[in-house]
């Protein structure tokens, strides 16, 4: 009984022990995600504060302090590359940025690592780190990247910056320094890759005592002056803690610094309202004068229209009238066609004189002769009938019987031979 109760006490401890380590180390992770946070919200801020007086470069103390930060908070609690022989190596933060922000439209992912000066993993990552923020596009890079969940839970271990809530204040922070113009090197020394980044945490361990605690610390003064002397009163105690000189100099110094900060920034927000207000004024003038332009566009067109359907209606005006014309021309035509018929007598003879002066066979060749007006055809028939009258012919009763038989066929061709003439007659007309 004895043996199983002290196994028990022993085995009591050790789940003890094992939940204090437990608690412990999740403590420690908080802790050093909260510092990482902190301390890069410090740095950011002192690089925007530093961006008013001076260019930002590779040799600026506050833009080192940052990337050392940034290269902790992207390498925290980062898996190690598994070999092939079942080892693990260490592996850089720009192996998981290279993955993670393909995505991104315009990236730099090729360009740097197509660098040629630039070998290391690590040395990529500064290198992308510089040109990012050149680019301005730092904070889309980290947000595009803690997007991709499934890519980074591959790349980190659990408790990482990168997985916790604390990931969307880090992308946050970082579209600040959209505002600020970088310049750097991508061939200097802050590119080797041989050694860590280490954080300088002495600009942002500022202690300032409060007046609490200044009067605590006289009163601590006192009891030790009076403790010190038995025959000692509170009369014979030395004069009051007071602060001497240089701590009076160093506040109105920076009280000083502080006006003459806020005094530069309210000239810059003035000179940034007198453009806005200019640029306004250029945008107001030039959408009137576009309006009017746009007026005068519609004036234009209006009276384009109107001279083009005034056009269209004389146009048309005009056809008719021509198409009266042409149809009291054909009335006309036809009447005189009507009135200058010839007697059934007559056109025996002007059938043969027609046909005549069609088709005349000269030397074994026939030929079409053309006549310039209807007088000229009409003498032309005229002497074909004279040079075919039965009495001037030499064997007159003779060929009486030809004629009477070639009248005969003539007859049949009569309408088709006047037709002709009638076409031919509108002709010369429409010439």
């Amino acid at each position: 009984m004895a043996s199983r109760g002290l196994s028990a006490l022993g085995a009591g401890l050790g789940g003890g022990r094992g939940g204090g380590r437990k608690s412990l180390s999740a403590r420690n992770a908080a802790v050093e995600r909260r510092n990482l946070l902190t301390v890069c919200r410090f740095s950011v801020k002192t690089l925007i504060d530093r961006s008013c007086f001076e260019t930002i470069d590779d040799s600026s103390p506050e833009f080192n302090n940052f990337a050392a930060i940034l290269e902790q908070i992207l390498s925290h609690r980062l898996k190690g590359q598994v070999t092939w022989f079942g080892y693990e190596s260490p592996r850089s933060f720009w192996d998981y940025i290279r993955v993670a922000c393909r995505k991104v439209s315009q990236n730099c992912i090729c360009s740097i690592e197509n660098m040629e000066n630039v070998s290391s993993s690590r040395a990529k990552g500064r290198a992308w780190i510089r040109v990012a923020l050149m680019e301005k596009h730092l904070s889309e890079y980290i947000s595009t990247a803690l997007r991709d969940f499934k890519t980074t839970r591959r790349f980190y271990d659990d408790g990482a910056i990168v997985l916790g809530e604390e990931a969307n204040m880090l992308a946050g922070m970082l579209l600040g320094l959209n505002a600020i113009d970088f310049s750097f090197c991508l061939k200097g020394e802050g590119l080797d890759g041989s050694f860590p980044a280490v954080i300088d945490y002495t600009p942002y361990l500022k202690f300032t005592q409060s007046s609490d605690s200044i009067s605590s610390d006289e009163e601590e003064l006192r009891t030790l002056g009076s403790s010190g002397s038995e025959s000692s009163t509170p009369e014979n105690v030395g004069p009051p803690f007071i602060m001497d000189d240089n701590s009076w100099f160093n506040k109105c110094k920076r009280v000083r610094q502080k006006y003459q900060l806020t005094l530069e920034q309210k000239g810059y927000l003035e000179e940034l309202l007198r453009l806005r207000e200019n640029q306004l004024s250029e945008s107001v003038s030039q959408n009137k004068i576009l309006l009017q332009r746009i007026e005068d566009s519609d004036l234009a067109h209006k009276l384009e229209k109107e001279q083009l359907e005034y056009i269209i209606v004389e146009l048309q005006d005009q056809l008719t009238v021509l198409k009266n014309n042409d149809l009291r021309s054909r009335q006309e035509l036809t009447a005189h066609l009507t009135n200058q018929w010839p007697s059934p007598g007559a056109l025996d003879a002007s059938a043969v004189a027609l046909d005549t002066l069609l088709y005349r066979k000269h030397n074994k060749q026939w030929y079409e002769k053309s006549y310039q007006s209807l007088d000229q055809l009409s003498a032309e028939v005229s002497l074909s009938q004279t040079s075919l009258d039965p009495g001037q012919s030499q064997d007159g009763d003779g060929k009486q019987d030809t004629l009477n038989s070639i009248s005969e066929g003539k007859k049949n061709h009569l309408f088709e031979s006047y037709r002709l003439l009638y076409y031919i007659y509108f002709g010369f007309t429409s010439c």
